[in-house]
């Protein structure tokens, strides 16, 4: 069974991050801290348990009165391709929504970027190659 929930206890935030930094972080030897950035404490977080099990993690925070951005998303490999994502996804959208945000940003790897184009997402530009070797794009979708 799928649920997806917010980070509430200590346990839930430290598991949050430590998933969060096994799926995007540790594959480029990075240290652990670099899951994480200065705003934190003003966004919105969510994760995605199946069976009981944290598998994905996503967060979204307002950038202004308009705008407000999804960054850290990641499922686990070997969970991909369920709905998971998608999931995740549909409730950030909503959360977005009763901020009264009439768009979300993201910057999408490249190797995310069908997934996001299917939920209605177009890209805007190439931006960064994050550790000389991941091509990001940002995007953005109208709400």
């Amino acid at each position: 069974m799928l649920t997806i929930a917010t980070p509430q206890t200590d346990k839930e935030f430290s598991d949050y991050y430590q998933l969060r930094w096994a799926l995007l972080r540790q594959p480029w030897q990075q240290p652990q801290g670099s899951e994480k950035d200065e705003f934190e404490s003003q966004a919105i977080h969510r994760y995605a348990l199946l069976d009981n099990e944290m598998v994905a993690v996503a967060r979204l925070h307002t950038i202004d009165s308009k705008s407000a951005q999804i960054r850290y998303m990641a499922v686990k490999a070997e969970v991909q391709r369920q709905g998971i994502a998608t999931a995740l996804l549909t409730e950030l959208e909503q959360q977005a929504r009763q901020q009264e945000v009439s768009e979300i940003i993201l910057h999408a790897r490249e190797t995310a970027l069908g997934f996001y184009r299917i939920h209605g997402y177009k890209v805007i530009e190439k931006t960064h190659l994050l550790y000389d070797e991941i091509q990001h794009f940002k995007m953005q979708k109208k709400l």
